[in-house]
């Protein structure tokens, strides 16, 4: 296998030129375990940690390997590596991860993020939206998969659809089921060899069984919808890599129940463009366009121009983003306080010492 097979390209190969490799290997991160990392070079598959040196100095999750990432390693035998290095990151995919505001990386280095919605129970184009700013804020291709459409009539599927490019003109939609087998020769089509593509979702919107049909076994567990709750099991557990014969390659993901904003304002800016368009004519530079006069965006929803439910969704995510960023600078300025707390008692206690 080479690294043009992993997904390697012109983007990472020059950020090597500022590295000695001599001794290193280069690979890439397909799997995300508690503690570990499963990697995969030219040379083979490894079991692989990080140094103490770099948990020290990694200041949030996002300092530590995702699945995607392009890392530096050394063997320690046939099964076992250590991760010396995160090469630079062309973009990541990162939602809000907890109640303390933190941010999780759920993949790096993406080229298309498929967001998977099914018709049995989590269709919602408000949803969609929050994944496309996701996407968009790590300058990533966003394209809808309509799972489980065996579970609706044509005509219903005709009207969803139309709902879609109506609110999303932009943006490609596949309609798919594993069950007839419909729109998976599309999909297969659209992955491309040496290109990455995640699949986001809900749990039970058919993500691993998607894969599953395109790789052409079932390689990863996949459990029933839950008929007591109507919620999808946790089939799939960890984050991983899987490489189809076309030379396409394939991440999966646990399922998403809540898809936080960190401060993904580019990503706002880019999917709602309409409104960012609209702003521009509003009579305050700094109109938050809820409640003042002159409001260009107000107007657009009033004269029926700009979808209601759409511009409510703004609204919400852009409010998330506000309070995600507040409570990052809020973060910075406790930790420059502790810092300048530190640096003053080092300077009392040496007074002391003299």
């Amino acid at each position: 296998m080479k690294l043009e097979d992993l997904g390697y390209g012109t983007f990472f190969e020059s950020n090597l030129e500022k590295i000695d490799l001599d001794n290193y290997l280069i690979a890439r991160v397909i799997a995300e375990y508690k503690e570990a990392y499963r990697v995969r070079s030219v040379t083979g598959e490894y079991l692989a940690k990080i140094t103490g040196k770099q948990m020290f100095n990694a200041l949030s999750r996002v300092d530590y390997p995702a699945v995607g990432d392009w890392v530096v390693i050394t063997e320690l035998d046939k099964e076992q590596a250590v991760i010396h290095k995160i090469l630079p990151r062309k973009n990541i995919l990162r939602r809000k991860y907890n109640s303390k505001q933190e941010s999780q990386v759920i993949a790096a280095n993406i080229d298309v993020a498929f967001v998977v919605e099914s018709f049995d129970r989590d269709y919602n184009l408000n949803r969609f939206e929050r994944y496309f700013v996701l996407a968009k804020d790590g300058n990533i291709k966003p394209v809808i998969v309509l799972n489980k459409t065996d579970l609706i009539s044509g005509a219903e599927l005709n009207l969803k659809t139309n709902q879609i490019k109506d609110r999303f003109n932009d943006v490609d939609t596949i309609p798919t089921s594993t069950v007839t087998e419909r729109g998976l020769d599309e999909l297969r089509k659209y992955i491309m060899k040496g290109k990455t593509y995640c699949f986001l979702g809900s749990s039970g919107a058919g993500k691993s069984s998607l894969i599953n049909k395109l790789l052409g076994s079932d390689v990863i567990k996949t459990r029933e919808i839950s008929h007591r709750t109507g919620r999808g099991k946790h089939a799939t557990t960890g984050r991983e890599i899987y490489f189809l014969e076309n030379g396409g390659i394939v991440i999966d993901n646990p399922g998403m129940r809540e898809v936080g904003m960190t401060d993904s304002n580019a990503g706002i800016g880019d999917v709602f463009c309409e409104i960012t368009s609209l702003s521009k004519n509003c009579k305050y530079v700094d109109c938050t366009h809820t409640h003042e006069p002159g409001c260009a965006v107000l107007n657009a929803v009033q004269s029926k121009k700009l979808d209601e439910n759409k511009y409510s969704n703004y609204v919400k995510l852009k409010k998330e983003t506000e309070y995600f960023s507040m409570t990052e600078l809020e973060k910075r300025r406790k930790d420059r306080q502790f810092g300048k707390f530190v640096k003053k008692a080092l300077e009392q206690l040496k007074k002391y010492e003299t």
